[in-house]
């Protein structure tokens, strides 16, 4: 396959960045472009140094910055990571999910369509699902009724990508992932609980009763899957105007018995308390996701679910700086 050139928003974000270095690891090009809300100009170190890496700051939510960058930019993929992704906080700000997640995505999608871009890939959620009634989730799920914002933001997203690949012959791909964790984490109950335990290490609350069921994957294993789908496109296997992946681990955990894990790890023996109820907050929903579409491509995960939360906690404890900014 001949080097490409691709223009990731969200770039220097947690999943952003660790996806530029894996496309500058294959030698493409990447331009990332980035407001650095929560991206982290650390996480760019070693992209910086290579000559085949660009940094532009800008926000998805100005049309003239992204459609000016994609203009000049040229590329052949755009890779649409760029988000808000607090599903807790979404009540409270209930127009930031609209602004960044959906016309957000119209800005990058019509700004893609006027530079002639004609790939796409896109990065949904687990949440786009709501409460579903099917464990594991398949990606012909009924959606039902949203619980979030986040959620409903991003399948409104999914439903723009998808128009847009229909009406302007574009192929596009979305991911719907779970929660994903590994080097660069910033936010999740990971970051929470070592947040917490590193001020208190006597005792932990917890949201909810403990017991709600949740799926997490390793970013690098993210990584491959995100490169596998562009690469059947690319080879011709993937030849759909619009194709929706779920990515996880098939393996789950609950709540609480990941927060021993992590206690361990930390070697501190706190007191676990609980606020009540069955989720920590309004769209905080069980997840576990059916992965067979993907690994029908070739595509499995690789790290253990434990394995993932271990490498996030051992990585914010080297970059304790990660834990003073939330």
């Amino acid at each position: 396959m001949d080097n490409m050139k691709f223009f990731v928003t969200g770039g220097a974000g947690f999943i952003g960045s660790n996806f530029c270095d894996h496309l500058l690891g294959m030698g493409h090009e990447v331009v990332c472009f980035d407001d650095l809300s929560t991206g982290r100009e650390f996480f760019m170190q070693d992209a910086l140094k290579d000559k085949h890496f660009r940094f532009i700051k800008g926000d998805i939510q100005k049309f003239e910055e992204i459609n000016g960058a994609l203009q000049e930019s040229k590329p052949d993929w755009v890779i649409h990571l760029a988000a808000n992704a607090d599903v807790r906080g979404g009540l409270k700000q209930p127009r930031k999910d609209l602004d960044v997640n959906t016309i957000g995505t119209w800005n990058v999608l019509e700004s893609a369509k006027n530079a002639g871009v004609k790939k796409i890939l896109f990065s949904s959620t687990s949440a786009a699902y709501g409460a579903p009634a099917i464990f594991p989730t398949p990606e012909n799920a009924p959606f039902p009724e949203q619980t979030s914002l986040y959620g409903a933001s991003k399948a409104a997203g999914e439903g723009l990508v998808s128009a847009y690949s229909h009406g302007y012959g574009m192929t596009s791909i979305v991911f719907r992932f779970v929660s994903i964790v590994g080097a660069r984490y910033t936010h999740g109950h990971v970051f929470d609980f070592v947040k917490k335990l590193k001020q208190d290490p006597s005792r932990l609350e917890i949201l909810g009763d403990g017991e709600l069921v949740k799926s997490y994957l390793h970013v690098q294993d993210l990584m491959r899957g995100l490169w596998l789908t562009i690469e059947r496109v690319e080879d011709g296997l993937i030849k759909d105007a619009f194709s929706v992946f779920n990515i996880g681990n098939d393996s789950s955990i609950i709540i609480k018995k990941s927060a021993a894990l992590i206690a361990k790890r930390m070697n501190v023996t706190p007191d676990f308390t609980y606020t009540g109820g069955k989720r920590g907050w309004i769209g905080d929903e069980r997840v576990e996701l059916d992965t067979t579409k993907l690994r029908s491509l070739g595509w499995q995960a690789e790290h253990p679910l434990e394995q993932g939360i271990l490498d996030t906690v051992d990585y914010l404890l080297h970059h304790p700086d990660l834990l003073v900014r939330d």
